[in-house]
């Protein structure tokens, strides 16, 4: 009864696989970027910039990262971090004037210059932001879903900024 129940599903939902690849429906392979190594220039200790290289590194086995700064004159692109900024701000509070709601906010500033100097994208910046409750009887959960929360936003960040390199073009050359 069970494989007969699967087979007829498989049967049902055979028809709307092969409407897949019509609609641009297409698996994430190995990105490819426009430019054949980069050097990441981020501020010291930055989680973002640590979760980018990974990223990076996982994203493209045709990408040579540099990750040493005197090296940084033979990469093609340098991603410059600008700026992270986190953020907590009070949405809602009791009567009492307890917290009730926070609000994070995590902004990440940032550019992409050619080795000649050439911007490749223009200083940009990404935000990313989580609404959670709050009570000051649970801080020591809150303050983990709260790190759990900037970890995530983090990691959308990272995600965002790859798919923007995946997809700039190469500035004109002046004339």
């Amino acid at each position: 009864m069970h494989t007969r129940r699967t087979l007829l599903c498989s049967l049902a939902l055979a028809p709307l696989a092969t409407l897949l690849p019509g609609c641009g429906f297409q698996l994430r392979g190995a990105a490819h970027y426009p430019f054949a190594s980069l050097y990441l220039q981020a501020p010291e200790g930055s989680e973002l910039g640590r979760s980018l290289l990974r990223r990076l590194a996982a994203s493209s086995h045709d990408l040579r990262l540099i990750i040493d700064a005197n090296e940084r004159h033979q990469a093609d692109v340098v991603l410059h971090l600008q700026g992270e900024r986190n953020e907590r701000v009070v949405l809602a509070k009791t009567v009492a004037g307890q917290v009730r709601e926070l609000q994070l906010r995590l902004h990440l500033r940032f550019q992409l210059l050619g080795r000649d100097g050439r911007v490749w994208i223009e200083s940009t910046e990404i935000s990313q932001q989580r609404d959670m409750s709050y009570s000051e009887n649970l801080t020591l959960a809150k303050d983990d879903e709260e790190a759990g929360l900037i970890r995530d936003m983090r990691e959308d960040i990272a995600q965002q900024l790859l798919r923007r390199l995946a997809l700039v073009q190469q500035p004109p050359q002046a004339e």
